[in-house]
């Protein structure tokens, strides 16, 4: 099965090259009929001093955060109502879509348009999946919503995906799809 060796200059920390190692496996087993434990990766460490390119000795570049760790974090501080740390975690041009809305671009605009709507949701997450491609990341969510409708009857069940895309580790899109207009008394 398939062996990739990777040449990393010295300084990156172990979760950044699990991750990164991760990484390489999901995408030789999306290539090729691979499963994941039949593929090796090994990550080789050079010193900075011995390596070279355009006759300058490199340093490593950044890591950049985990995707996944980003959105979590973002739908956990939405739920818990700290909008400024969820607004940390977004970019320029940020934009939400939802089912039956016009794109909104503010989390302000988000909670009045959910307002009529429900008095609270929360999810329970289900899935999460990442998948990359040139310089930006795509998140997707799954799982299920529970809450309150305006007149305080619970609802629960409710299922959901939510794709959110990263840019240089913020969010700039996030669009969601879910049956809570299906559900609505």
């Amino acid at each position: 099965m398939p062996i990739v060796q990777m040449h990393l200059i010295e300084g990156y920390d172990g979760d950044t090259k699990r991750r990164l190692g991760e990484a390489v496996t999901d995408a030789i087993s999306s290539v090729i009929a691979a499963p994941a434990d039949a593929v090796t990766v090994m990550i080789s460490e050079h010193s900075g001093e011995d390596y070279m390119r355009g006759r300058v000795r490199r340093s490593p570049a950044p890591a950049l955060p985990d995707p996944c760790a980003i959105v979590r974090g973002y739908l956990a501080e939405m739920e818990d109502g700290a909008l400024d740390a969820a607004r940390a975690r977004l970019g320029e041009g940020f934009t939400m879509r939802f089912p039956s809305a016009a794109p909104m671009t503010t989390l302000d605009a988000l909670i009045d348009w959910s307002r009529p709507r429900y008095r609270f949701v929360r999810k329970t997450i289900e899935s999460v999946e990442l998948a990359a491609a040139s310089g930006r990341s795509a998140v997707y969510v799954a799982g299920t919503l529970q809450g309150e409708w305006p007149d305080g009857t619970p609802f629960e069940g409710i299922r959901f995906i939510d794709r959110f895309e990263l840019t240089d580790g913020l969010i700039t899109r996030q669009d969601v799809w879910n049956d809570i207009a299906e559900e609505r008394p």
